[in-house]
């Protein structure tokens, strides 16, 4: 039976990490592409990373109801395409959506039937060294992500699944565990 799999937390946590490991580890699983209005990062590729939409064509697929989810998320509209996500539960195919909680909640609402996972950090002070080992965001984007974050780690406990990513092998095995039980 195909599931959603709604993989939320905040900025930075390593989200994108684990869902690489756990498409690596369960075959047959596909990641879900969101659409945004932020512009590409170097090496980002439109309909692999991205869908990368215009504020306007974001709106106008907005109000057509063709998004699961969307929200804005440090100043960038993102968003699930229905589409993207229908298409596959109609061929049997399980899907991972890599959301914020916002997003999350929506999903949650849409779908009850979805396993939803939330990533915490072990601390917060990770959070911010592994924005800035990123390099991809200002200090002033950093921050935001940060403020944003502190609101994110208070609602874990609406989630059903927290796994806290200490140490990435341990966190990609919870994860596989979750994924593989249901």
């Amino acid at each position: 039976m195909s599931k959603v799999f709604v993989i939320t937390g905040p900025s930075g946590v390593g989200k994108g990490t684990l869902i690489a490991e756990l498409l690596r580890r369960v075959p047959g699983l596909e990641l879900s592409v969101s659409a945004t209005t932020r512009e590409p990062r170097e090496a980002e590729v439109d309909g692999r990373d991205y869908h990368f939409l215009g504020g306007e064509e974001f709106d106008r697929r907005a109000r057509n109801g063709e998004f699961l989810e969307h929200a804005t998320y440090s100043g960038n509209r993102y968003g699930t395409l229905r589409t993207e996500v229908e298409r596959r539960l109609a061929e049997g195919r399980s899907v991972v959506l890599e959301i914020e909680v916002q997003g999350a909640r929506q999903v949650r609402a849409a779908m009850p039937e979805s396993v939803q996972v939330f990533v915490a950090p072990p601390d917060p002070a990770a959070l911010r060294q592994r924005l800035e080992c990123r390099g991809t965001d200002s200090g002033e984007a950093i921050d935001e992500r940060l403020r944003t974050a502190e609101l994110e780690l208070a609602a874990q406990q609406e989630f059903e699944h927290v796994i806290v990513n200490d140490e990435i092998e341990s966190a990609a095995a919870r994860l596989e565990e979750i994924v593989r039980n249901e």
